[in-house]
């Protein structure tokens, strides 16, 4: 019988290393012979969540259609690591209620620090204006109050972090092989 992989969903303003983190605990979970999927935020709404903008509602359904995705790959013993903002807190209670092995994982970074790795501009055309519902700047994140497991960019290293991660309790036991 396949063991119900875990889905560790990395949740934090853009720019704060969801997917840098995610990327290098999923190259280890590999290493160490685990199967491992990375479903990314942005690559997400260029595919299946393509054509949802970023109100409230459409953010929900967003969460939803990866929630999903997230599910069936568990299911057949993946661990799933999930990097996508997921700004209020009742899409990741909706998160936490349908899928087993669910790990919140707040990746905690300064506002002004994500504002300084924004390659792509996006926080400076929040601020002219230009991009409505723009989490941090035009709409709100809403700090997970009792997150699994905390970590911060901006003070750890990514070998850091991605230790902390790997060695946290529930991962092995949600997930042994």
């Amino acid at each position: 019988m396949i063991e119900h992989g875990n889905v560790l969903w990395f949740t934090g303003l853009s720019g704060a290393g969801k997917t840098t983190t995610a990327e290098y605990v999923k190259a280890r979970l590999l290493e160490q012979g685990r199967r491992a999927e990375l479903l990314d935020g942005d690559e997400l709404r260029r595919t299946i969540c393509k054509g949802l903008g970023f109100t409230r509602e459409e953010r929900l359904e967003n969460v939803k259609r990866i929630v999903y995705v997230a599910g069936l790959l568990a299911k057949h013993g993946v661990d799933v690591l999930v990097s996508a903002i997921t700004p209020y807190h009742e899409m990741r209670e909706y998160a936490r209620r349908t899928l087993p092995g669910y790990v919140e994982i707040y990746v905690q970074c300064p506002l002004e620090e994500c504002e300084r790795r924004d390659v792509k501009g996006l926080y400076a055309k929040a601020r002219r204006g230009e991009l409505n519902h723009f989490t941090g700047i035009s709409d709100p994140y809403e700090t997970p109050p009792s997150p699994d497991m905390t970590i911060c960019t901006a003070t750890a290293s990514l070998a850091d972090n991605t230790n902390a991660i790997l060695s946290w309790p529930g991962l092995h036991a949600a997930s042994a092989r």
